[in-house]
């Protein structure tokens, strides 16, 4: 069973010899999601069905049959290898009614093996007033919603005195968190506003503002440092206000109320930044399944951060659960490349325990010949000798900046790292996006919508 349609489960379903396993996946998402692009999918750069391959079709490209349940884990059992998984009701949007399509359904999903990738949520770092007043940027819909806020706000600043407070407050965007996601979605929603929506509305540009907030002294901190300088000097050129060592401590449905640190004297000023709309990228917590999975092994009780695996990304105190991904705490970032990687890695494991499986089984049939039996026995030493630790690579970091600029933290093996940044590096970024994507029609679909945008430019819809 894998647990999970992100990075790490679809990776693992894509590469592995599912004729040799009966494979059941489940998901609340029947598909996959770029995530990387998501930040382009507010600012209509890139679509959102773009950047989704369904977790069917991906199913369809493997050797064998594999089962998809569109169902929510409420409950794992490692004692007796059962899953208890859910399908959540939907509600169908009549007018301004909602009526339900159908009742929540629960079962039970027995395994042998399971490949645990459920991820992670936001971390909301239990700051008052986040949960309910601002964005995120996890899921597809997120993107979609954080569109509909942004414009809500333009349209109903149109109807105030252009000198108004209440007009500047709608027609300003914070995004707090630092990180490559917060970094590109404010350099997407700054180039949208330069490029495409001051076309349609003139003199918004010289209205609307977009601030990024960081809690830390740098964005992109796990960058160079000579990019963190470069990108400081984009978002400068850009008018991106840019608040390092500002941290938030509450939000209210107007504005974010923070403390900016002084580095230098040590002291902290209370701040109030009003908003029209509000997106939160914050760090990442666990999910409520995985906390209940690791109170119910020994070995786990103190995984406060995450599941503890070893080296083979077995989860530790268990021999039949993997786990990968942003529910694990290990020396890797959660990061999709890391993700990518494990399911990789436990793909290649798997196929080879089968073919270990195989081996021995040859090996206990009565009729088999000496001769017969050293070539089997050389061959299953062979495969257990190919059975070593998951060994992350690190193949850099990408970012992009604005105004068709990009950063890139590169490094190969022993090459000493490559630190780069301009219009080169944004190209480098887009071919490299292109080339991680999982499926055909979705790499030609992500070119188009480039191309569109090229010859066209972004639309001002609400969706």
């Amino acid at each position: 069973v894998i647990l999970g349609s992100g990075w790490g489960g679809i990776t693992t379903l894509k590469h592995l010899d599912t004729s040799q396993y009966n494979v059941i996946l489940i998901s609340p998402r029947n598909y996959f999601l770029f995530t990387p692009l998501l930040p382009s999918v507010p600012t209509g750069t890139v679509d959102a069905k773009s950047i989704i391959d369904p977790v069917r079709t991906v199913a369809r490209q493997t050797p064998g049959e594999v089962e998809y349940l569109e169902a929510v884990a409420t409950d794992i059992n490692p004692e007796t290898k059962t899953i208890v998984v859910q399908h959540k009701s939907h509600r169908l949007a009549i007018g301004d009614a909602f009526i339900d399509q159908s009742e929540d359904i629960t079962t039970e999903v027995k395994y042998d093996y399971l490949v645990y990738s459920v991820g992670a949520k936001v971390n909301t770092f239990n700051i008052p007033g986040i949960q309910e007043h601002a964005s995120f940027l996890k899921e597809s819909y997120d993107a979609v919603a954080v569109r509909q806020k942004i414009f809500n706000a333009i349209e109903a600043s149109r109807l105030l005195p252009k000198d108004s407070p209440e007009r500047k407050r709608l027609l300003s965007v914070v995004v707090c968190g630092g990180g490559p996601t917060g970094v590109e979605l404010a350099a997407e929603i700054k180039d949208y506003i330069d490029q495409d929506l001051a076309k349609f509305i003139p003199g918004i540009e010289k209205e609307m503002s977009v601030s990024l907030i960081e809690a830390l002294p740098n964005v992109l901190n796990m960058f160079h440092p000579k990019l963190i300088a470069y990108t400081k000097s984009v978002f400068d050129t850009q008018h991106v206000d840019l608040r390092t060592n500002t941290m938030v401590k509450k939000v209210d449905a107007t504005t974010v109320y923070a403390g900016v640190k002084d580095p230098k004297t040590n002291t902290v000023q209370d701040v109030e930044i009003p908003y029209g709309t509000l997106v939160w990228a914050g760090g990442n917590a666990q999910r409520e399944i995985t906390k209940t999975l690791a109170s119910k092994i020994l070995e786990q009780k103190l995984a406060r951060r995450g599941l503890l695996i070893d080296d083979y990304l077995k989860l530790d105190g268990d021999d039949s659960i993997y786990a990968i991904g942003d529910c694990t705490f290990t020396k890797n970032a959660p990061t999709a490349q890391v993700a990518h990687q494990e399911g990789i890695f436990l793909a290649d494991y798997f196929n080879k325990l089968s073919k270990i499986d195989d081996l021995q089984y040859e090996l206990s049939k009565p009729e088999i010949t000496e001769d017969n039996k050293s070539k089997l026995e050389a061959r299953l030493n062979r495969v257990k000798a190919h059975i070593r630790p998951f060994h992350y690579q690190h193949q850099g970091a990408l970012a992009y900046i604005g105004s068709e600029r990009a950063v890139a933290d590169l490094s190969w093996g022993t090459w000493s790292t490559v630190a780069t940044g301009g219009s080169l590096t944004f190209l480098f970024w887009r071919s490299a996006y292109v080339s991680m994507i999982l499926g055909i029609r979705n790499k030609v679909l992500v070119c188009t919508d480039w191309i569109k945008i090229a010859i066209f430019g972004r639309d001002c819809s609400k969706d």
